[in-house]
């Protein structure tokens, strides 16, 4: 099926409530022309530097969204038309986020990553990191961000009840995040899990915004 047929038969089968984040990562750009021309417009990518390739031959209003591990010295380079960044992982890098937004003039929509997974690897805040860096004057000061919900990677398992509990773990610290310091904050809304092969189960358990690239693109091209 063509990435055009893939989009479509993904959309048919999920609400009108969800967004789909096109991975696009080590995609060609007319890989993601063809998903523009179906009308995709989040693009999702793990590393700055290939944004930084890709933006300039591609529509200006396509909303890159960053969700790989983002290194402190790379936020300048794509502060000035990043739509979001997905993987904030620590209060240092909301920081540096939003004094490089600052510079910008603009105010940068962010998720709190939370490690979810069994895995080790996976990045992010546990509940304990979260409630402690939010309640830290620091956080408070960030005037040139916007936390808009949470983000998370569940173990990657055939085991479908633990990745069902990862996935009900981030909704309930959403909805408890929510109640405790975003009750009044309209734009906390977002709970972004969920990818090629969980997402129908991440669906069923909240998720906002799934993150899809092998169903659209194909199996990722080989460097």
């Amino acid at each position: 099926m063509t990435i055009a047929g893939n989009l479509k038969l993904i959309r048919s089968q999920i609400p009108g409530s969800v967004r789909v984040v096109a991975v696009s990562k080590t995609k060609p750009v007319e890989d993601i022309i063809q998903a523009y021309n179906e009308g995709q417009r989040i693009f999702g990518e793990n590393r700055a530097q290939e944004i930084l390739k890709k933006k300039d031959l591609l529509p200006d209003d396509i909303e890159w969204h960053m969700i790989g591990h983002l290194q402190t010295n790379k936020v300048r380079s794509i502060i000035q038309f990043i739509s979001m960044i997905q993987s904030v992982d620590s209060l240092k890098l909301l920081s540096v986020i939003n004094s490089e937004a600052s510079k910008a003039n603009r105010i940068i929509d962010c998720l709190l990553e939370v490690h979810i997974a069994k895995e080790e690897t996976k990045s992010g805040f546990s509940n304990e990191e979260l409630d402690a860096a939010i309640e830290t004057m620091e956080y408070r000061n960030l005037n040139n961000i916007r936390v808009c919900g949470v983000m998370g990677m569940a173990t990657f398992t055939s085991d479908v009840e633990r990745v069902r509990g990862e996935f009900r773990f981030l909704r309930e610290t959403f909805q408890r995040l929510k109640g405790k310091y975003f009750i009044n904050d309209l734009f906390f809304r977002e709970i972004s899990m969920g990818m090629s092969d969980d997402y129908n189960i991440a669906i069923e358990e909240g998720s906002t915004m799934i993150r899809i690239g092998g169903l659209i693109f194909g199996e990722r091209t080989k460097k």
